[in-house]
């Protein structure tokens, strides 16, 4: 099991950058299928970007792709995601959330609010 906890988040203007990071405690960091996650206010939860236990497979939304950028450090048990070019619509809640090597990712952080102002 695996406890998850995301920093980072602030407000900051459109065309800013924020580095994001999800830091976990627990066993096994290193063996876990990672992601990121956002919800904006009155909407679903969207998919941001994951990456492999390896950090490898890394695959990002299109509607973040060469803004975004995800990494890990399984030395720190730490995954991060670095947002430049920020855009108000990237306002939302980010959650990272990780996954063994089932389908369905079962631990989750309690998120982090970014905010673009225009």
């Amino acid at each position: 099991q695996v406890q998850l906890v995301e920093s980072g988040g602030g407000l900051v203007q459109a065309g800013g950058s924020l580095r994001l990071s999800c830091a976990a405690s627990g066993r096994g960091f290193s063996t876990y299928n990672l992601a990121w996650f956002r919800q904006a206010p009155g909407k679903d939860r969207e998919f941001v970007g994951r990456i492999g236990w390896s950090g490898g497979l890394i695959n990002y939304a299109d509607s973040v792709k060469g803004r975004f950028t995800i990494s890990r450090d399984n030395a720190k048990n730490t995954m991060y995601l670095q947002m430049n070019s920020l855009k108000p619509e990237d306002t939302a809640v980010y959650y990272c959330a990780a996954r063994g090597n089932g389908v369905t990712y079962a631990y989750w952080g309690q998120g982090t609010q970014v905010t673009v102002s225009s």
